[in-house]
Parts: structure tokens; sequence; C-alpha cells
């Protein structure tokens, strides 16, 4: 067999970009199987292409110089050839004659000169010869490999992919799944409302599409997934729905049904950017705020991603029963093609018990604990373990329980005046807590109407750092403060992450390092 050697460069599928050709293939291709398909499928599916189309480009070039010499074929004088078996070689039939072989039957001779001026002469009209089999295209090169590329190059290819298809108006994408606009069933204002109806019935949902279809009457005879994905479009384009399903499962709901705290960012969780200069921070300062992960931090995860995570929580997270959407974890916790909003279970490890949570992308937070924190008898502080659910969709929690005794814990108390003052008292503890971390709430009613005031008033955050330093200090025999507990005691009265904390402890000289992040403060420095 006759080996033709196809290579492409190097850098080919690092540089792909969706072409017109690839878009006319997508859409016929979509055309004739009647599915909307992810990413990744037209990806697969056009990795295969582009190599047909390659390996065909390929042959075109080999054979525009003439035609490919086969044994059976006959010739005439000065046709041009081309002679895969001599490397592609270029010549011209320059005579022909009778061949002579006692054991061949007919056959006739032919005398070709190469473009070097040699001449050689080659058997033709010979029925039974191994050079007449078509010639194959060689693909040694792993790029030639669809398998090999899709593994290598998928990413690049998707983004590429993703980015031609949206700028198409030809194309439509709901949950991660594209499709020709004009194949799409017409779903009416009718229907949508119909649609919202059913939701209505079941407090808002979540519920799958095919649900909603039952009650809602669209062409049965249409392909069943052409009609399901026309309806997700449909409703994802009505701004009374949200899709809140996991990446690879769609769920709807109505979004005024959905809790507020999922709608609305909870105020104890809205921080209001304070400008600081990373560029002072130590690289002890540096490693004690990824220790901390708050979700605020501009944290890029430098070791592997754990399925079981231990987060301490603070207190705005404590107060409205949530946990930060942190680099350490986020990536236990559902995704989605687009939703901004997610539904998922949180079950409790111990009992079992399941409960919804939702995990909101955009101000990385995830809501739903509240009632289980109380459960756990969880403080600010204490730590709760995050781990993969054995399910899609699934996450996994559980607290440190413990036989229940006294111990001393910084306490936050709220004067007459409405300050915040810091004592050490002893509090009941149930579950295990970060000792730095931990700041009991006696009064939460009476925190909430502090964090009322400074909403209003805002204080210059330097001031309310003093403030908090001089009051954590009178609890420590040495008079110094580590920088987390300050952390923690400073998200008691707004909602900040480490870095401006930090910042300020390294760029006022009345912040004293006395080791160890720990700080004293000097009131001489400050007069």
């Amino acid at each position: 067999m006759v080996m033709a050697s196809l290579s492409l460069r190097e850098d080919y599928w690092e540089t792909f970009d969706l072409q017109e050709e690839d878009i006319e293939f997508i859409y016929n291709y979509l055309l004739e199987i009647e599915t909307p398909l992810t990413p990744n499928e037209l990806v697969a599916a056009l990795v295969e292409e582009r190599i047909r189309r390659e390996i065909e480009e390929f042959e075109k070039q080999r054979t525009s110089a003439g035609d490919i010499y086969f044994p059976k074929d006959s010739f005439i004088e000065n046709q041009k050839l081309i002679f895969p078996a001599l490397g592609w070689r270029q010549g011209e039939v320059i005579g022909l004659r009778p061949g002579v072989n006692p054991d061949i039957t007919e056959f006739n001779v032919i005398k070709v000169k190469f473009e070097n001026g040699e001449e050689r002469e080659f058997a033709s009209e010979v029925a039974d010869h191994l050079l007449n089999d078509p010639p194959k295209i060689g693909q040694e090169s792993e790029l030639l490999n669809s398998q090999f590329v899709i593994e290598g190059y998928s990413e690049q290819l998707v983004e590429s992919l993703e980015t031609g298809l949206g700028a198409n108006e030809d194309f439509v994408r709901i949950a991660g799944r594209w499709f020709p606009r004009a194949l799409l069933v017409d779903v009416n204002q009718g229907h949508l409302n119909l649609a919202e109806a059913v939701l209505d019935m079941v407090g808002g949902g979540p519920l799958p599409t095919n649900a909603l279809l039952e009650q809602v009457e669209l062409p049965s005879s249409e392909n069943p997934k052409l009609v399901e994905f026309s309806l997700d479009l449909r409703l994802e384009e009505d701004a009374r729905f949200d899709e809140v399903g996991p990446a690879g499962e769609v769920l709807w709901y109505l979004q005024r049904l959905e809790p507020q705290e999922v709608r609305e960012t909870p105020v104890y969780l809205r921080y209001h950017e304070i400008e600081h200069d990373r560029d002072l921070l130590s690289g002890e300062m540096l490693a004690l705020e990824r220790d901390i992960d708050d979700e605020l931090s501009p944290i890029t995860l430098e070791s592997a991603r754990s399925d079981d995570v231990v987060v301490s929580i603070n207190f705005p997270h404590w107060r409205v029963g949530s946990l930060p959407l942190s680099s350490r974890i986020e990536h236990l916790f559902p995704t989605a093609y687009e939703a901004p909003r997610i539904r998922f279970i949180l079950e409790d490890r111990k009992s079992g018990e399941s409960f919804p949570g939702w995990v909101v992308h955009e101000k990385r937070y995830v809501i739903g604990l509240q009632e289980w924190y109380e459960s756990q008898g969880l403080m600010p502080g204490s730590l709760v373990r995050v781990q993969r659910g054995k399910e899609p969709g699934k996450v996994v929690i559980s607290a440190d329980s413990r036989r229940s005794s006294r111990e001393w814990i910084r306490t936050v108390l709220v004067g007459s005046d409405g300050g915040t003052v810091f004592a050490m008292l002893k509090q009941i503890v149930t579950a295990a807590f970060d000792e730095r971390m931990a700041i009991a709430v006696p009064d939460v009613d009476a925190l909430d109407t502090v964090w009322e005031r400074m909403q209003k008033e805002r204080p210059p955050f330097e001031r309310v750092v003093v403030d908090i330093v001089r009051e954590l200090t009178k609890l420590n025999p040495q008079g110094h403060v580590h920088a987390s507990e300050l952390y923690s005691a400073v998200n008691v009265v707004r909602r900040c992450p480490p870095g401006p904390i930090l910042a300020l402890l390294a760029s006022r000289p009345w912040f004293v390092h006395v080791g160890d992040l720990h700080f004293r403060f000097d009131d001489s420095e400050q007069a």
C-alpha cells in the first residue's frame, strides 16, 4: 500500500479559529441530528471534520499537477502523471508500446520522462497489480488523531467555538447547548404564563423542563429534545424565570419566590471596597491572608484542591447562615453554564438530613445554613467541614460537636451608648472553633443595631480599626493583638477582607509589630 505523509504545523490546534466553513458544518450537522449539543460534543464533531478537510486538501494538492498513475489504467502521449510510489514524482508520457510478458495477458508499456530528464517505462492496462490501490494518507502525526487533539486542546477549542457561535445570530444557547435558531418550536406568551402558574403552585420551584412540558401544551409531533430546548430558551429570556440547576441539569424557579438572601446580597455580606496598597503586605501577611481564605481576597489557589475542607466562619457569614465561596472550597459546590444562582442540596454528614442551599456565584457566597448553624450551636469562629457529596448537586457539611463546656471566649457586647466592647467571658461551647477567630455574640439584636448605625454613619475605616485594637489589647496580658483576631473582630461591625486591615497595620507607625503578626498599639506615636 502506498502511503503519503501528511502533517500539520505544530501550532495548528493551539491557534485554532472558527472559520466560515466550520460554522456552516456545525449548522448543517445540527440540522441533520435535530438535537441541541454541548460545546464539547460540537468540538468532537468539528475536530473530525477539520481533519477530514485537511486530508482532502492534501490529496487535492498532490494531484493538482496531473493524474495519479495506476497500472490498470490506459494512457496517451503528453499525459502528465504523478507517481505516489516514487515519492509523488511528476512526469509526462512520451511513448507507448505493447508489453511482452508470458505470465501476463496483453498489456501495454508507457515511457515517461520525469522533471529531471530521467526516462523510465511502466506497465499499463494491468488489472491485477499492487499499485492499483489508491494511495492512503499516512496520519502518524498526533495532531491528526482526533482523540489526542480533544484531550490536549479541548479548552482552547471550546473557547474558540463558544466565541464564534456567540457572535452568530443564527445560533442560540441554553444551559450550555447550542442549536440553530431557525428550527426552534414556537413558544408564545400563553405557554410562558402556564409555566409561571405551574411553578407558583409548587412554591416557586425548582422543576425540570419536562415537568413543565407536562402542563404546557406544545406540539408533541416535534422532536422532544427540540421542544424542550425551545421552551428552555423562552424561559431564559423571560425575567420571571431563573434557571437554577447545576451544570448538566436544567431546573426552573420563579425569581420572585426565591429567598431574599439569594435575590439580594444580605447587608452583612456587602463589602464597600477599601483602597489599600497590597505592596505593603509582607510574605507573612500574604500567608495569613491565604490561610484565612476570605472570599473577597484576591487569592489564587496554589495547592491541589481537596474534597474535604474545614472553614472557620466569620460573623457576617454566621449571622446570615452562609459560607464563603472562597478559593479553597468553591470547587466543592455546583457550577452552571450560565445561571448566576444555583439551587442545590446540603446534607448533614452525621444525621443524614438534607435541606436546600443556594450558590450565588457573582457575590461569592453560599446561603441557606442559618437553621443548621443554630441547631449545631455554632458561633463566629466555629469550624465547619465541607465535603464533596457522592451525588452531583449535593454537598456534605458537618461540625465537630463536643460535650457542652464553659470556656473563656472573646465576647462582643454592646453598651447603652451603642458602642461595642470586647471582654473575655465564659461561654457554653458545643463545637470546635478557631481560638483566634472565635467571638461569642450574646445579643444579636443589639449588634444588628450597631450594623444599622454603621451603614448610616460610615465612620472612617482607620478609626474603626483603632477602636477595636484598643479593645482587644485590653484582653491580652502582653497588650497586643494578633492580626487574625483583629480581622475577626473588625468583621463583627463591618464586612472587610484581611487585605485592607493588614495594609493599615503595615503603614501606620502606631501599630507596632512585636513578632509573629502580633501588634500593639502605641498611643504616644498616635499623639
